[in-house]
């Protein structure tokens, strides 16, 4: 009877066990990475990893008696639907599964809908779209894999309620968007298109187009995930001086791949070259503009193979042609296929039509991952890369909805408003729950809670969240005690270490679904986590909410909420002593202009106003 490899052990070690890949990885003593090869029958292990493994198993009790008792030559009988066209080595992987049948795209002769009625798994890339319609045709379905990043065309809820896993595949196309950005450096410094375009028009203007080194030249780099340090890793190879920004990344984890964590203002300053590798959000909505490009020195050269949104389009064209930016290479559009282009007839400006992820390799790598993920949860029910579904009962996952809800709203709620304002790199993260929480499975709350302190960050959810903390060397501390605050039986407390030093708040849910904040970096207070919340500190001296008030009012901003608190200590009457400090929340029914938040300035006793967006309420 086959004996299981040292792969297949690993799969089922860590689904006995309840440990993401690098939770295993750091138990034996590997990087992560080498425990994905492992794991995909890649390589051989060290003696000395599977001695550790082998006492792991020991000491945990976990048998593979079960398993080598199957017959693994029949397999079982699984249907695996390929929707759209995939490489021969993607087919190879489910084709190599004993008992099991594949049908690809081109062996639909009654359509989709029909060939779904005995499936356990759908694979598709982008065209298909994957709603509750098609769904119903799907009864058996027990897996999605979506071939790339992007789920944009597969329901996860509609899946979800079904019981059905949607797994993507973050990160398999890093390598082709970092070597093409790198590439578009190079471009620019050297002037490859103008000398192309010179020479196909029977010219040899050798004397005007003298270029530049990227030596010694220093790298900004917006973002430090996958991509970001697949660019900075290369960077290194031409010589580069490399800094970066990402206040989702610790300041040990940017030292250990050898880049200068600073603050953007910083990176914007310093960069000779400057590549943006973050994902959308409010935050980074436009944020290469006027005015930060005006902190740029003159002749910075900018690549964006991540997304449209970052640029504003108008202030980089304006750039380009005053000088104040040598260069631009840009992959990736607002609206695309761009419409009447600000860049059109720019000879500095390098357009491509989205190809930075578009390599043979990067493909075939997507479709090697998903189909590998798809295998391992249809045999082991292992769950890599899910976008969806908790491993909770249906009526635990109602129980638990509010709290889930109420943690992305508190992480960032205290992502925007805490030490940092979400610029500062994060060290650690600590987590405290009480009450009804203590006896609760807690890990879909833990990562809504981190996906919503790192929301600025790329492709991270409520089932990734840890593991993207692991990657970006931030400490995640989980804590479980009786609450003592009165009538909050339940509640949710989040500390967050950075760089420019701590930050604390503590929630709960009242009437079964709605959010409230109790307590702010050491003051009592009650207010709504929802919609837009400006938060000031101030000290505790008369007029001061009066005059936040009436400056709101005057910038044309209504007050649906005001809630306020103070460190306890507060003077009592006719006995004067210093000021403490205090708090105000104030939650506003439309956004707040940044004309607004400096209008509010004025008042001498405020320290500090912030806006807070979060979703509104249900």
């Amino acid at each position: 009877m086959p004996e299981l490899t040292f792969g297949e052990k690993l799969l089922i070690a860590r689904k006995q066990l309840d440990l993401y890949q690098y939770e295993m990885a750091e138990r034996l003593g590997v990087h992560p990475n080498s425990l994905t090869k492992y794991e995909r029958g890649e390589g051989k292990p060290h003696a000395a990893v599977v001695r550790m493994f082998d006492l792991l198993c020991e000491q945990q009790g976990i048998r593979f008696d079960e398993y080598r008792t199957e017959d693994k030559s029949k397999g079982a009988a699984m249907k695996i639907v390929l929707a759209e066209k995939v490489s021969p080595a993607t087919l190879a992987v489910f084709a190599g599964e004993p008992g099991w049948e594949i049908r690809t795209h081109d062996q639909l002769p009654e359509g989709l809908p029909a060939a779904l009625a005995e499936a356990d798994a759908l694979v598709v890339r982008s065209a298909v779209q994957v709603d509750d319609a098609l769904l119903e045709h799907a009864p058996k379905l027990r897996v999605i894999g979506r071939a790339g990043v992007g789920v944009d065309n597969i329901d996860a809820e509609a899946a979800t309620r079904r019981g059905i896993v949607v797994m993507n595949t973050p990160g398999a196309n890093a390598v082709a968007v970092a070597e093409l950005t790198i590439g578009l450096m190079i471009a620019l410094a050297r002037k490859v298109p103008a000398a192309n375009a010179t020479m196909h028009a029977g010219k040899w203007d050798k004397k005007n187009l003298q270029g530049t080194e990227l030596r010694a030249k220093t790298l900004g780099i917006l973002g430090l995930g996958r991509v970001g340090l697949e660019v900075a890793k290369r960077a290194r190879g031409f010589g580069m001086e490399i800094v970066g920004t990402d206040p989702f990344v610790s300041a040990s984890f940017a030292r250990e791949n050898e880049i200068a964590l600073v603050p953007i203002e910083e990176l914007f300053a310093k960069s000779d070259y400057l590549t943006l590798h973050v994902g959308l959000t409010p935050q980074t909505h436009g944020i290469i503009n006027a005015k930060t490009i005006a902190t740029m020195k003159k002749g910075v050269r900018i690549v964006n193979c991540a997304r449209g949104e970052l640029v504003c389009d108008a202030d980089l064209a304006a750039a380009l042609k005053s000088g104040k930016v040598a260069g631009a290479a840009l992959d990736v559009f607002t609206v695309e296929p761009p419409k009447d282009s600000p860049y059109h007839g720019l000879d500095n400006v390098i357009l491509s039509p989205h190809i930075a992820g578009s390599t043979a390799e990067a493909q075939e790598a997507v479709g090697i991952q998903i189909a590998h993920q798809v295998c391992e949860y249809l045999k082991l029910g292992v769950v890599q890369n899910a976008v969806n579904v908790p491993s909770l009962s249906r009526e635990e996952y109602v129980q638990l909805a509010p709290y889930i809800d109420l943690a992305g709203r508190l992480g960032s709620f205290l992502a925007q408003a805490g030490k940092g304002g979400g610029k500062s790199g994060i060290d650690a993260i600590h987590i405290v729950y009480g009450g009804a929480l203590t006896e609760a499975k807690t890990d879909l709350v833990r990562n809504a809670a981190i996906a919503g302190l790192l929301q600025g960050s790329e492709n991270v959810n409520r089932i990734n969240a840890a593991a993207v903390a692991a990657e970006r060397g931030i400490r995640v501390h989980e804590q479980k005690e009786e609450s003592h605050r009165g009538g909050a039986a339940t509640v949710l407390t989040l500390v967050l270490h950075t760089a420019q030093g701590d930050s604390r708040a503590s929630a709960t849910v009242i009437h079964g679904e709605q959010p409230r904040l109790l307590a702010f970096d050491g003051i009592d207070v009650e207010a709504p986590l929802e919609g837009a919340l400006v938060v000031c500190r101030n000290l505790d001296v008369p007029g001061v909410i009066g005059r936040i008030g009436t400056i709101l009012g005057q910038q044309g901003v209504n007050i649906a909420n005001f809630a306020l608190g103070r460190e306890r200590g507060a003077a009592a009457p006719g006995k004067p002593v210093k000021p403490v400090n205090a708090l105000a929340v104030v939650q506003v029914d439309e956004p707040v202009a940044e004309s607004a938040l400096e209008a509010l300035k004025v008042i001498e006793a405020l320290l500090e106003a912030r806006l807070v967006k979060l979703p509104d309420g249900k």
